[in-house]
């Protein structure tokens, strides 16, 4: 859909599928408010001012359809900048069905995902990264997320990012200037003043990308997986960490047959732990796939508790297991189960190799377990006006614009020609606008949209 397309009127339900009290349907467009007044009995809705909410029924030629609330929001004055409509309506799937339906046959169209957010920044009403930050603040899980998402949609990050800009588009404009006159030696740009520039820039920049790595896990949270042989206890495990009956306990070896998944929140951070089938060598196909999925799991993985039996395995069979799993080049943490019932001798060996020994059945030691697994992700309250990145996009952008100011540096040492410095900074340039969206092409800006729900 080319930025041209962005004149007609759009619908979709704004609220999740299925039966609640309350459902809402929102249009954006100029015929919007026309449009909700040709089903609409009740105040002449072309006639209110914005920011008012009407009762009255929704109707299909003489059929009443629901009746309704409809908030209307008068151009500029709404999300998209554009007349919008939200329908407040009952949480039956049927009725939101008819309800876009005779919308529909009254000229709008059905929206496709995040085209809203996305008409809302081609109008301005903000940047690339806070709009991104609009779908990050829907799927917050945990209190930081929100925060962070939040601080992102305020504008701190983009703020910074088209201060840095700005100073670099002074520079770039005084060397371009320098080569209109490049048969007269002249110097309009001080070449200690843009080295000094940089080295701020980079600095600001080397935080920023540092940041990524506590954004990224308040984000997206940790896979973790818990692996080990049959019967080592990962489904009690599992189980204990959850608070529930999540998973199959059994005394029969290769109960779990695949990966089962949910989620806990530890110190503001959203863990994904998965239960995997056992590690052996089987005959049984079924069990066999499993356990190679669970090997993919844990490639996977941000995280592996790798869990042994201390009643039924060897010191030599958990150094090869620890062997293995060192060479996986993931984090993780070694956990002795069944301490109750294990042999002192080599729980004293395992203490020497930074094992953390529990009793999953009776629940023992399970929260020393789960202060192991924060102290590998320790990551800061988010506060407000903390500016973090969370986004990979974001990430990868700042790294090309570090990359483009290191050539920029190294071009002022070895004496290049103001052309190849101007474009370097050209390229940094570039690259900070793709973030805030300065800078953009239509396939970057589907693949952003894209992701995002329908309704939004």
């Amino acid at each position: 859909m080319s930025t041209s397309d962005h004149t007609d009127t759009i619908v979709a339900l704004a609220t999740p599928q299925g039966v609640g009290a309350i459902s809402v349907i929102r249009l954006s467009g100029t015929d919007a408010i026309a449009i909700t007044q040709s089903v609409f009995k009740g105040k002449d809705l072309t006639q209110q001012p914005s920011h008012t909410i009407h009762f009255g029924t929704i109707h299909d030629d003489d059929r009443i359809i629901d009746e309704v609330l409809v908030s209307v929001f008068i151009a500029p004055r709404s999300f998209t900048t554009e007349n919008a409509i939200e329908i407040s309506c009952h949480g039956s799937a049927v009725i939101v069905k008819e309800i876009i339906k005779v919308l529909l046959k009254k000229g709008a169209r059905l929206a496709t995902p995040g085209e809203f957010t996305k008409r809302a920044f081609l109008h301005g009403r903000f940047d690339l990264a806070q709009a991104e930050a609009v779908a990050d603040l829907i799927n917050a899980e945990t209190d930081n997320a929100r925060q962070a998402a939040l601080n992102q949609m305020r504008g701190g990050f983009s703020k910074e990012i088209n201060r840095l800009r700005e100073e670099l588009i002074h520079f770039a404009s005084l060397i371009e200037l320098e080569l209109d006159f490049g048969e007269e030696d002249v110097e309009f740009a001080k070449r200690s003043d843009l080295k000094k520039l940089i080295y701020q820039i980079q600095g600001y920049l080397t935080s920023l990308i540092k940041s990524f790595d506590q954004g990224n896990v308040i984000k997206n949270g940790v896979p973790t997986v818990i692996a080990g042989k049959p019967n080592a206890g990962k489904s009690t495990l599992l189980n204990v960490l959850l608070n529930e009956e999540k998973a199959i306990v059994s005394d029969i070896a290769g109960t779990t047959r695949d990966s089962i998944e949910d989620e806990i929140v530890l110190g503001g951070i959203n863990f994904r732990f998965i239960d995997t089938a056992g590690l052996r060598e089987t005959t049984d196909v079924i069990e066999a796939m499993g356990v190679a999925r669970t090997r993919d799991k844990m490639k996977q993985a941000s995280l592996i508790i790798y869990l042994v039996d201390l009643t039924h395995t060897t010191l030599e069979e958990i150094d090869l297991e620890i062997k293995a799993l060192t060479d996986l080049g993931i984090p993780h943490i070694k956990v002795g189960n069944k301490l109750d019932k294990a042999d002192p001798g080599l729980v004293g060996q395992l203490t020497k190799k930074g094992f953390t020994f529990i009793s999953a059945k009776n629940g023992d030691q399970i929260e020393e377990l789960k202060e192991n697994i924060l102290s590998l992700f320790e990551v800061e309250h988010v506060k407000t006006g903390d500016v973090m990145v969370t986004n990979l996009r974001h990430y990868q952008n700042l790294l090309q614009t570090n990359e483009s100011l290191t050539r920029v540096l190294e071009g002022m040492d070895t004496s290049v020609t103001g052309d190849f410095l101007a474009m370097d900074i050209r390229q940094s340039l570039h690259y900070l606008g793709e973030i805030t969206g300065s800078i953009t092409t239509e396939d970057l800006l589907e693949n952003i949209f894209s992701k995002f729900c329908i309704g939004k």
